[in-house]
């Protein structure tokens, strides 16, 4: 008797079963939480790594500014990454980059290093790049799929959350080397459980297109692209003035400035949480830490609720909305009276409508660029973050090395141009989620 024979099943024609959603849900959710952990962990105790060396807080400052530099310039590559060597192993690569990042932080033994170590950080950073492609791409078909990505981008607050949770217990006993060295160890693991994770469908028959126009089969190759809704450009790799064309220009545009001046407020509000809350609010460093842990708790919840918003009323409205509510909320914070009370509510707000919108710009990113150039278009809007953590690092800089207070240099540095990035999303596509995802597959 024979043995049953097994038709092969093509990665680009693999069923996404609920288990395998899990799983890459899963892995992109921690790989985005020990990503965060790592690059929130600096900001968190560049106060006690500035008393270590001595610096002031306006050196702490410039240096945090030259590591935001070094991110920027990493940041650069994962556009590439993405759309030539696949969603996973970018995935791969990105957490990696992080524990590298964490591991040898530990290590450092001035500014100097401390900048270069830094900039592997980069990496950690545009996780959410590859994590908001790849989840596109493998959420194709499923319902709700807004709701279900602001879980594992909400790994932010949580990251952030850990960072500060483990320095409150680390610290005292280790010093804040060995804070850094514990991290790389669950990013290292998590790499391990991505490298078990299949390729999106998408990118597969990206791939496969690409591969059969190279040998000369262009009728399979056009048969296979208008089969997974691929556009006739497939076949070759994407380059930075696709998405600079004129259907795509003003909206690559507007996202670019939106992650530019928002970032400029994730600076002050979330990256310097603690020397924000220390200097300007008066709060000791342990205290800060305490608000820190609480805050990014609500901001969990911050993730979930603009999620959720955002597949009901579109993810750009929210976005917008988001923003321009925090940036009040800020600013109420900052200006308002110095009490316990006051500071815990309004920060933790302040870091509900900052960072909650992300769960729907990251997922409104991948919907409203084609395939060909979704890595590509995603990494270049999602680069000027780093940008603006370079502008508002330098601006905070500047203005208390003039002698202006923490309290004015944060309000002008964060909260201004928290709300100058939601009013450069009204230049963003007006379509809603699915009318996006419509308008693609009918120039496909």
């Amino acid at each position: 008797m024979s043995a049953p024979t097994t038709t092969k099943v093509e990665p680009w024609n693999r069923t996404i079963t609920p288990r395998t959603l899990l799983a890459v849900s899963l892995v992109c959710f921690l790989a985005w939480v020990f990503s965060v952990y790592d690059y929130t962990l600096f900001g968190t105790l560049l106060p006690v790594i500035a008393k270590d060396f001595g610096w002031s807080d306006a050196y702490a400052a410039g240096i945090n500014t030259w590591v935001t530099v070094g991110v920027f310039l990493v940041s650069l590559v994962v556009g590439t990454l993405l759309d030539r060597f696949g969603r996973k192993r970018a995935l791969i690569i990105t957490v990696i980059g992080a524990a590298i990042s964490s591991g040898l932080t530990g290590l450092a033994a001035g500014a100097v290093s401390l900048v270069l170590i830094r900039a592997f950080s980069g990496f950690g950073a545009s996780e959410e790049v590859v994590n908001a492609v790849y989840l596109n791409e493998v959420y194709a078909k499923a319902k709700r799929r807004g709701f279900m990505y602001s879980f594992v981008q909400s790994g932010w607050p949580v990251g952030a959350l850990v960072a500060a949770g483990l320095t409150a217990v680390i610290l005292p006993h280790l010093g804040w080397r060995w804070t850094f060295v514990v991290a790389m160890v669950p990013a290292v693991l998590v790499a391990i459980a991505a490298s078990r994770l299949p390729e999106s469908p998408a990118y597969a028959a990206l791939k496969e297109v690409r591969r059969l126009r190279e040998a000369g089969d262009d009728a399979a190759a056009g048969e296979l692209a208008r089969a997974h809704g691929l556009s006739d450009t497939d076949h070759r790799p994407s380059k930075v003035r696709d998405v600079f064309t004129p259907e795509l220009r003003r909206h690559t545009i507007c996202l670019a400035l939106a992650w530019l001046f928002n970032w400029m407020a994730i600076q002050v509000f979330s990256v310097l949480g603690t020397s924000v809350l220390t200097s300007a609010k008066g709060f000791s460093f342990d205290n800060s830490l305490v608000v820190l842990v609480l805050a990014n708790a609500v901001g969990f919840c911050g993730y979930i609720f603009h999620g959720w918003v955002g597949d009901r009323i579109g993810r750009r409205t929210t976005i917008i909305a988001g923003w321009s509510v925090g940036a009040v909320v800020t600013a109420a914070m900052l200006l308002g009276p110095d009490s316990s009370a006051w500071v815990m509510v309004t920060y933790s707000l302040s870091l509900f409508f900052l960072t909650g919108p992300y769960a729907a710009l990251l997922f409104y990113m991948g919907e409203s660029f084609p395939a060909q150039v979704r890595g590509m278009g995603t990494n270049v809007a999602h680069v000027m973050g780093p940008v603006g953590g370079i502008a508002g690092s330098a601006l905070l800089t500047v203005l208390l090395s003039a002698g202006t207070g923490m309290r004015t240099a944060a309000l002008v540095t964060g909260s201004v141009f928290m709300l100058l990035s939601g009013v450069v999303m009204l230049g963003t596509r007006g379509t809603g989620n699915r009318t996006v995802e419509v308008e693609q597959e009918a120039h496909a």
